[in-house]
């Protein structure tokens, strides 16, 4: 089985039964994420195929021993935000991806964090049995267990289908954000819609899905960081930025669960401290 992530960034990783058998070029020398939870002062080949190796042995990325409920990984990430939403009655269901599955339906606060956690780009996945199992054992929907798909329009549709009105969605481009806000309305929906893996978009592609996006995380990219204007910023060295009020609103609720104290200013946004910033941007 061969699974495609992009990781540290975007450098390229492709596993094969488990192992990893091929590390991209990185695109960043540094991440302040990753110098923080793992201690890589330097994005090489070597730390990158070592990364990979440990979430393969750490959570069991890409195999029959994936860990399918896990702790908070940062305060303010994607899947930690979508776990809010849910707990807090602010969505109906989410729209995300999960190694081993692809495109899964879930209202599993649990689930929604277990399986976003600790991955990042996923390129492409295969099926895995008892990763799909375990996800339907805790009230997951798999879009297509035959394939693992990724396809977060697919994933959309059938959650309206079965009745869910306020969906959040990952998305990594803007051709998928715009035809969602067309589903949207044609369906009579609600979505949140949040950009991920932003690393390496051009200005073009900031500048359009920016458009349609609800929140959206800024990763390593240089063209979000220099186009972006928030109404609400969390955390400065990879924030999450809301771009509308509702997104806006979850990312505020968001912060009544976090843990640690947190400061709560107005200011003009981005905020962007230049020692914080990965190295560099893409």
């Amino acid at each position: 089985m061969v699974h495609i992530m992009e990781i540290l960034g975007k450098t390229r990783v492709v596993v094969e039964d488990g192992k990893v058998v091929e590390v991209g070029e990185p695109q960043l020398q540094w991440c302040p994420l990753f110098e923080k939870a793992r201690g890589i002062k330097k994005i090489t080949c070597e730390a990158v195929k070592e990364n990979m190796e440990f979430r393969i042995r750490d959570f069991g990325l890409f195999t029959e021993d994936r860990k399918l409920e896990m702790d908070v990984f940062v305060g303010f990430g994607a899947s930690e935000v979508m776990m809010t939403g849910l707990n807090r009655d602010m969505l109906d269901t989410t729209i995300t991806v999960c190694d081993g599955a692809g495109t899964v339906i879930t209202n599993n606060p649990t689930l929604v964090q277990g399986m976003g956690a600790r991955i990042s780009g996923l390129v492409e996945t295969e099926p895995i049995d008892k990763v799909i199992n375990g996800i339907e054992d805790r009230g997951g929907i798999v879009l297509d267990p035959s394939s693992a798909s990724i396809d977060p329009v697919g994933g959309v549709l059938k959650a309206s289908n079965l009745g869910f009105k306020r969906i959040a969605v990952t998305v990594v481009d803007p051709s998928t954000a715009r035809t969602l806000r067309e589903i949207e309305k044609e369906n009579d929906l609600e979505l949140m819609i949040i950009g991920a893996h932003t690393t390496g978009l051009s200005r073009e592609d900031a500048l359009e899905i920016i458009k349609y996006l609800d929140i959206i995380t800024s990763c390593a990219s240089k063209n979000i960081r220099d186009t972006i204007k928030p109404l609400v910023q969390v955390g400065t060295a990879v924030p999450l930025f809301g771009l509308t009020q509702k997104g806006k609103e979850l990312l505020l609720e968001r912060a009544k669960e976090v843990e640690s104290p947190i400061l709560v200013n107005t200011m003009p946004l981005p905020m962007l401290p230049e020692k914080k910033q990965p190295k560099n941007l893409v």
